[in-house]
């Protein structure tokens, strides 16, 4: 993934529990660990917003963006392929 949270560092410097900021800013405690662990396909704006108020920090304290390596992405792509072919496969028989 090329967005990283840092929800955990931002935690940890203010000495805040995850179960207190979920509570805080209204979302449940597996929302927020789905957010922490990188699963979450997205975040609201709001919740961003609601998250640094909190923390007292910039939505740049949460979020990282670092490019994946080339090597990574063409794996990526070649199974994307892999599975377009399959599917076609399957779909034709």
């Amino acid at each position: 993934m090329a967005i990283i949270i840092n929800i955990d560092v931002q935690l940890a410097k203010r000495k805040v529990k995850a179960s207190e900021l979920a509570n805080h800013i209204g979302i449940t405690a597996q929302n927020l660990s789905i957010l922490k662990n990188g699963k979450a396909k997205a975040i609201r704006i709001s919740t961003l917003e609601a998250i640094c108020e909190y923390l007292e920090c910039q939505p740049g304290d949460i979020l990282e963006y670092r490019p994946e390596e080339p090597e990574i992405a063409e794996e990526k792509e070649s199974k994307g392929e892999q599975s377009r072919l399959t599917n076609k496969e399957v779909s034709t028989a």
